[in-house]
């Protein structure tokens, strides 16, 4: 068994310390944009970005560019070219995303076989690897995190009529497509610098389960969006304290314990959301 003194000494290091902040700062834009990713039903499209991100990873690689520099764009321009896919056709949205993040995914293995031997490795691919995290990162994420407070906490009023009840929001005279692009530009900017810590696989469920264990706990939408927040990054923090305690993979240790979270929810007792 892993003694505490063990533990609390690894996070003494420079590089765990990088991990457990780049931890709580996707941890907190994950759970504030999934919290509106869920009631919205874009829940798969998150799904569909995250698979999405091994095909830009391997565009990357096979340019010679380094992948994170490929990947925050490559993640805004294939968000924006599915949101027009699902504005200009008639099929049905779940239809339509698996279609895109299958063969998103199935083209970007396919490109990766052209890399050859990728240093990172496809394991740091599809579940992440936050120990790898740097101070350039960090900044990254802060700089986004600002961003997503900012524009939540200043249209806060509108993105909960939008969510609630969109036609009402346009008959008020909101902009549902301006503010629908806004949030799907810092969605996708999220799951992309997320990827590096959690993975192809599981950002997915990074996003969706401190919003559902939110959406259980929570009086007010208000409270709903900050407690979201506050279970990705508890979430996170948990999940890299089991990781460095037990040698586990730091991504599936971090959703392990959102689901924890998540379970723990379950069993209290049941709110009623009222948008306040």
């Amino acid at each position: 068994m892993p003694s505490l003194t063990h533990t609390l000494e690894l996070f003494q290091l420079p590089f765990m310390q990088r991990a457990l902040m780049g931890g709580i700062l996707t941890g907190l834009m994950g759970g504030l944009m999934g919290s509106f990713t869920i009631l919205r039903q874009l829940s798969f499209f998150s799904d569909a970005l995250g698979h999405s991100a091994l095909l830009g990873i391997s565009l990357g690689l096979l340019l010679g560019m380094n992948p994170s520099s490929v990947l925050l764009p490559f993640a805004v321009v294939f968000a924006l070219g599915v949101t027009y896919l699902l504005e200009r056709t008639r099929l049905w949205t779940d239809a339509l995303l698996n279609i895109v993040y299958s063969s998103s995914l199935a083209i970007g293995v396919i490109l990766l076989t052209f890399v050859g031997q990728y240093r990172g490795g496809i394991n740091n691919i599809l579940f992440g690897d936050i120990l790898a995290v740097r101070q350039g990162d960090l900044v990254v994420g802060s700089i986004l995190l600002v961003a997503c407070v900012v524009y939540v906490g200043l249209t806060l009023r509108s993105q909960i009529l939008l969510t609630l009840h969109e036609p009402l929001a346009v008959a008020r005279g909101i902009s549902a497509s301006a503010h629908r692009t806004t949030f799907i530009v810092l969605l996708a900017l999220v799951v992309g610098t997320s990827i590096q810590a959690i993975g192809v696989l599981l950002i997915s469920a990074f996003v969706v389960i401190p919003a559902c264990a939110a959406r259980l706990l929570s009086h007010s939408f208000t409270g709903y969006v900050i407690l979201s927040a506050l279970l990705g990054a508890l979430g996170a923090v948990l999940g890299m304290v089991i990781s460095a305690a037990f040698n586990l993979p730091s991504g599936p240790a971090i959703v392990t314990m959102q689901l924890a979270i998540f379970l723990v929810a379950i069993v209290l007792p049941r709110t009623k959301l009222s948008a306040v």
